[in-house]
């Protein structure tokens, strides 16, 4: 009988192995050199094979493409500060053309709960299914990293407010400072410092989970999931198996309404912009919009950036680049929840390993709100001097710790931020006044900007933690789990 023997090249070299494992830069195996064609059938959607490379101006021809995405934002910054500062638009045609983006909207809305609800409970199995410690390192690293930066944003936004932006602030007369008895607001002292800890500590419990499925009690059912992931135990539950078919359901939503995603967008920011009369922004509101998007600037492009690189030694703006349809349709719809479905998808294009991203995004949607951090001290000094109260070191030091509390505590929803902003100016004895209402008025475009900064800390802290954390899909160790969990990404 023949031998068969593998033919050497003539120059000598060893021929590589087939089945030689490759890596990317987050240590996840290479699944070209390690699965079958079969499995990677399973494995990855049609679209996620690997393409021959084209030219970068290719993108505009494809239905969903970042390309698109950006040009559809910057044609509607562009259409609509043009309108917005020429002429005033009626409120039936803002209406009217913000349909097709109220629509967009909606569908991301309503996939929101089912996906927090199976990446929890799928991501919990994966931390139960991994080698040593890992998953305790993971949440430990997570956890620790948002609160960490939401501190540094706290910090940053103190220092810049104290020494560059409150003394630019000027009182304004008694008759600005009036309250419109026309307009209804919040009372502060219904909101008292310590009513923050307890409505946190109260959201993390449901009293009803039906209810709190239909109020979209986030933080609620994030908790209700991972208690539901930890009880299965059986890697072979039904339940779970039902969970991993949910999972692959809402991937086939959340790669359709994608492929919308310029359309949505554009009409999103443009119909919001038309709305705004930069004509009319007074001194001390242009001075609040300019150092709260200042602070925000100097977060995302100096301090976020800084740590990625001191822990990845990758470039921070390639990637802030690469992230960018997450944080443009977080600007256009101004809710982290919402754009939890982009950010998951944009995790995986990015090579993250899924076992760090499935736990790391929904958590960052909820905790992790470093452009909400920055906001709290801004508008709350802008309310003391324009009364013209001047805040002191410990007004400042109470600041830092109501705003992490109330940032860790807010809803990832629109302007959820404005009772706990009246309710930290209260705790440091600024009085509510009419000034309160002019933030109001302006919060509606502030918001778009804090939660596209919130959006890229979380996809700035995954890459962080999984190569700090080392974690890779490949820790998962139990071999009945492993089909279930890793045999189609979410999105």
């Amino acid at each position: 009988m023949a031998e068969n023997k593998e033919v050497m090249p003539d120059n000598g070299a060893v021929p590589p192995s087939p089945t030689k494992d490759t890596k990317d830069i987050y240590g996840n195996a290479d699944p070209v050199s390690t699965s079958s064609t079969q499995d990677q059938a399973h494995m990855y959607p049609e679209e996620d094979y690997p393409r021959e490379k084209r030219p970068w101006w290719s993108g505009f021809f494809e239905m969903g493409h970042v390309l698109q995405i950006i040009t559809a934002a910057l044609l509607a910054i562009a259409i609509g500060v043009a309108v917005g500062s020429t002429t005033t638009v009626p409120d039936s045609a803002r209406t009217i053309i913000a349909i097709p983006g109220m629509l967009w909207l909606r569908c991301l809305q309503a996939i929101v709960i089912p996906l927090i609800v199976c990446a929890m409970i799928l991501a919990v199995q994966r931390l139960r299914a991994m080698e040593g410690e890992g998953g305790k390192l993971l949440a430990r690293w997570t956890v620790g990293f948002y609160v960490i930066t939401t501190v540094f944003s706290i910090i940053l936004s103190v220092i810049m407010t104290a020494l560059i932006w409150s003394p630019r602030f000027t009182r304004v007369s008694d008759d600005e400072l009036a309250l419109d008895e026309d307009n209804e607001y919040p009372d502060a002292d219904d909101r008292p410092w310590y009513s923050v800890v307890d409505t946190l500590f109260k959201s993390f419990i449901p009293a009803n989970i039906i209810q709190s499925l239909a109020d979209n009690e986030l933080l609620a059912i994030l908790i209700t999931a991972v208690v539901i992931g930890y009880l299965i135990r059986d890697a072979n539950s039904t339940l779970l198996k039902l969970v991993a078919e949910i999972e692959s359901m809402v991937t086939r939503v959340v790669a359709f309404i994608i492929k919308l995603a310029p359309i949505g967008v554009f009409f999103l920011i443009l119909p919001n912009l038309v709305r705004m009369n930069f004509t009319e922004v007074g001194e001390n509101l242009g001075y609040l919009i300019g150092g709260t998007l200042s602070t925000m600037a100097i977060h995302v492009f100096i301090v976020l950036p800084a740590l990625f690189f001191a822990f990845t030694r990758k470039n921070p703006y390639s990637h802030w680049l690469k992230i960018s349809p997450a944080w443009i349709t977080a600007w256009g719809c101004a809710s982290s929840a919402a754009t939890l479905p982009v950010t998951l998808r944009v995790a995986r294009e990015r090579g993250i390993p899924k076992t760090v991203y499935m736990f790391t995004c929904p958590l960052g949607c909820l905790i992790n709100m470093d452009g909400t951090a920055i906001y709290f001290p801004m508008a709350v000094v802008f309310m003391a001097r324009t009364q013209g109260i001047t805040p002191s070191v410990v007004d400042y030091v109470l600041m830092v710790l109501l705003s992490t509390l109330s940032a860790i505590g807010t809803t990832p929803i629109p302007s959820s931020s404005l009772v706990l902003t009246l309710m930290i100016a209260n705790s440091i004895g600024v009085p509510m006044s009419a000034m309160y209402g002019v933030i109001v008025a302006i919060d509606w475009f502030l918001d778009r900007f804090r939660t596209a900064i919130n959006v890229s800390g979380d996809l700035f802290a995954s890459p962080i933690i999984a190569k700090m954390t080392k974690i890779t899909d490949d820790d998962v160790r139990d071999e009945n789990l492993n089909p279930i969990i890793r045999g189609q990404d979410v999105v």
